[in-house]
């Protein structure tokens, strides 16, 4: 019997960002695969890897901006609304997937704890394995995980460095004082 494969092209686009260059892998529908930086470009290629196993994987650049990159302009801007309307599609576990829409809740310019967000989620034991599921998220900034920080209110590990993390916290905050 001949193991099935399935083939995905994403869009990949590079831009530069206040925070450093930027990744966007979007679908032909303009769904949000994944947002990385590009000096962590492997571990964004790790997460497709993972998240695609069963497909073969390859990324196609663009020129174009997509409405993600739109979005993402309009957020570095200082219109963070933006991003809360883009569409994504994720492969994770089910789990994973329900912290990662869980994130998606925790309004721009806030934070919450990772105790918080696993009893937001209903599973109050599960501090660690929110952690995981955090860390796991393949769509920075408009899944937003770095609004997560630790139970003391101190910035805990973040994908893209923990200055980019209190870049972004900064960032909305100021934001949403300009934009009241």
């Amino acid at each position: 019997m001949q193991r099935q494969s399935f083939e995905h092209t994403f869009q990949i686009e590079r831009f530069n960002t206040p925070t450093g260059r930027m990744l966007v892998v979007s679908d032909d529908d303009g769904q949000l695969r994944a947002i990385d930086w590009e000096d962590h470009e492997a571990r964004m290629q790790r997460l497709l890897g993972r998240y695609y196993r069963k497909s073969n994987v390859s990324l196609r650049e663009v020129s174009r901006k997509s409405t993600a990159r739109q979005a993402l302009d309009a957020y570095f801007s200082g219109e963070l609304s933006g991003i809360e309307r883009l569409k994504t599609v994720t492969n994770g576990t089910e789990f994973q997937r329900e912290v990662w829409n869980a994130l998606r809740r925790i309004p721009s310019g806030r934070t919450l704890s990772y105790g918080a967000l696993a009893n937001q989620i209903g599973r109050p034991a599960a501090v660690r394995a929110v952690g995981l599921a955090n860390g796991a998220n393949p769509i920075a900034i408009v899944v937003p995980c770095h609004r997560v920080i630790g139970a003391n209110a101190a910035l805990t590990g973040y994908g893209g460095g923990l200055e980019r993390k209190r870049w972004l916290l900064a960032h909305e905050v100021e934001s949403a004082r300009g934009f009241s």
